[in-house]
């Protein structure tokens, strides 16, 4: 099975010029606590909830800052056409929950989470990349 397979594709993506307090009440509104960054269809960045506080709130940035000042930069990212056993192995040596997912254009096509793949790959699998994940 590939990426492409099980990946969400309706994904909320933040732009450079978002501010911090946006970025926040989408998340917020939408019960998540990541999004991608692009600018257009090219993937820049991403940002957590966890972004926001540490590195900007907990900083006294005014809330609208632009997020752009806040993102990771060149995330670690899975191609749609990848097989999920090696994503999942992927996700679990980097200690990574979600990442995005490109074409083969290198458009951002949609996110996948360690949820999403639990959920198809064998529990096995799963389990010990949770595990990995969580060890830091």
């Amino acid at each position: 099975m590939k990426v492409r397979d099980l990946m969400s594709k309706d994904v909320q993506v933040a732009r450079p010029g978002d501010t911090l307090q946006e970025v926040a009440r989408r998340m917020h509104d939408g019960g998540f606590g990541f999004m991608p960054v692009a600018d257009g269809d090219a993937l820049i960045g991403t940002i957590t909830d966890r972004d926001i506080v540490v590195r900007a709130v907990s900083s006294g940035v005014p809330t609208t800052a632009p997020v752009v000042e806040f993102i990771s930069r060149d995330p670690y990212t899975a191609q749609d056409d990848d097989d999920l056993k090696t994503v999942l192995d992927a996700m679990s040596q980097r200690q990574i929950r979600r990442l995005p997912v490109l074409d083969k254009n290198r458009r951002l096509v949609g996110v996948v989470s360690l949820g999403d793949l639990s959920t198809r790959v064998k529990e096995k699998y799963a389990g010990e990349a949770l595990e990995d994940i969580s060890r830091n």
